[in-house]
């Protein structure tokens, strides 16, 4: 899946963000390439939500360079143009861990309000549009239907189709499936690993190791607002090289995988 004879479809160097005293991000700095899946993991309060909003233009770096190819080259420590603002948010869509569906608009009116709105989409071809996108996640029978109607998982399925139909060049989602009821877990992540499959470019914030495994080309472990540790996923939620990647693993893990006999020699 790894594209890494292609410049990095986006380029992030020197992301910090503060929230008054606390210092949410120092310093990050990631690539993603065309086509593969980035998953962020580590603990509550480790800046990985902070570092999607970033990407999403919903909150505003202190500093850092964040580089698009064929868009912007922003930097956040100048100051950003609204077309900057608006030229990032056009080129990615964030799914959000408790889906943000609008209760008032039906299910085939959350899909088009984006498309119509934002990018001036014709209606006739926004519904076309989410009409095809509905149906690959087996929801066609639920296009009239509001939020309040559906399953949690429905509901976030939803939430992604509403993403794709903005024909973004980059996903990004907040741990997608923490909210939902166990059993409802599967059905969001197989739709992930279609989009994984079908070569959609994206940023995971998730605590599904198992997932991880199974989709992301390199996974970046988050603490205190700086990047731990990086690697592919058999490297790194295998054997990770850093003491504090593994003590949030052997967390995680251990009800996962068993004990692991190789490891407890560490």
């Amino acid at each position: 899946m790894s594209h890494t004879d292609t410049a990095p479809l986006l380029a992030v160097s020197g992301l910090q963000k503060s929230f008054g005293t606390n210092r949410v991000l120092d310093g990050v700095d990631l690539e993603v390439r065309r086509g593969d899946v980035l998953v962020l993991i580590g603990p509550s309060g480790s800046g990985k939500t902070t570092v999607l909003r970033c990407l999403n233009a919903l909150e505003t770096p202190d500093a850092g360079v964040l580089a698009f190819d064929g868009g912007p080259v922003v930097d956040f420590s100048q100051k950003v143009s609204k077309s900057d603002r608006t030229g990032l948010r056009d080129r990615s869509a964030m799914v959000f861990q408790h889906h943000n569906l609008f209760p008032h608009l039906t299910v085939i009116q959350n899909v088009i309000e984006g498309p119509i709105q934002a990018h001036g989409v014709p209606k006739a071809e926004a519904v076309a549009r989410a009409e095809t996108l509905l149906a690959r996640v087996g929801l066609s029978e639920k296009r009239d239907a509001y939020p309040s109607e559906l399953s949690g998982g429905q509901q976030q399925r939803v939430g992604i189709v509403r993403a794709l139909a903005l024909q973004p060049s980059l996903l990004l989602f907040d741990e997608p499936t923490s909210a939902l009821d166990p059993e409802l877990v599967g059905e969001v992540l197989t739709v992930l690993r279609e989009l994984a499959n079908e070569g959609w470019t994206m940023v995971i914030v998730t605590h599904e190791l198992g997932f991880a495994r199974e989709v992301a080309d390199e996974v970046l472990f988050f603490d205190a607002g700086v990047i731990v540790e990086r690697g592919a996923p058999s490297e790194l939620l295998r054997q990770p090289k850093k003491e504090r990647t593994r003590r949030f693993l052997d967390r995680l893990l251990r009800p996962l995988d068993g004990p692991d006999p190789s490891e407890s020699a560490e």
